[in-house]
C-alpha cells in the first residue's frame, strides 16, 4: 500500500510540475497566469530542441526590430534634412531606409512561427511524458479480498 501511495504521489507531482504554456498574441500563459519570457525560457530548458526554436524566434524578433529602427531612422533623418535645407528630398538615405524596412518584413514574419513551434514542441513533450489519459484506477475484488488496480 505504501508503494502505491508513493507511486501516485510521484505521478501527481509530475503532473503539477509540468504545465502547458499557451501563447496569446505576444503574451505567454500557464494556467491562465501570464509569465515572462525569462520564465518561458526556464520552463523550456527541460527540452533543448524547443528552447533552441524559441530562442531563434526571439533573435529573429530583435533582428527585425533593428532593421525597422534603422529604416525609420534613415527615412526620418532624410526627411528632416530635406525640410530644413535646400537639398532635394528623396536622397539615397530614404531608399536605404526603405530597403531596411523591406528586409525587416520577411524576418519578422517567421518569428512567431518559430516561437510557437518551440512552445508546441515543449507542450507535446509534456503530453507524451505525463499523459494520464490512459491511466486507469479500479477497485477489484477476488477471493483474497479487495484491492486497487492501477493500469497505465
Amino acid at each position: 500500500m505504501k508503494k502505491l501511495v508513493l507511486l501516485l504521489a510521484l505521478l501527481l507531482s509530475s503532473l503539477v510540475y509540468s504545465q502547458e504554456i499557451t501563447m496569446q498574441g505576444h503574451k505567454y500563459f500557464v494556467d491562465g497566469q501570464q509569465i515572462s519570457t525569462r520564465e518561458v525560457k526556464e520552463k523550456l530548458a527541460s527540452n533543448p530542441e524547443a528552447l533552441q526554436l524559441f530562442k531563434r524566434g526571439k533573435s529573429k524578433a530583435s533582428t527585425g526590430g533593428l532593421f525597422i529602427g534603422l529604416g525609420v531612422a534613415f527615412m526620418t533623418a532624410d526627411l528632416v534634412k530635406g525640410l530644413v535645407s535646400d537639398e532635394e528630398y528623396p536622397t539615397a538615405a530614404t531608399y536605404i531606409g526603405a530597403g531596411f524596412l523591406a528586409i525587416s518584413v520577411p524576418i519578422l514574419i517567421g518569428k512567431n512561427k518559430r516561437m510557437k513551434e518551440g512552445i508546441d514542441r515543449y507542450n507535446s513533450g509534456l503530453k507524451s511524458s505525463g499523459d494520464f489519459d490512459d491511466l486507469e484506477l479500479h477497485v477489484v475484488t477476488n477471493q483474497n479480498g479487495y484491492g486497487i488496480q492501477l493500469r497505465f
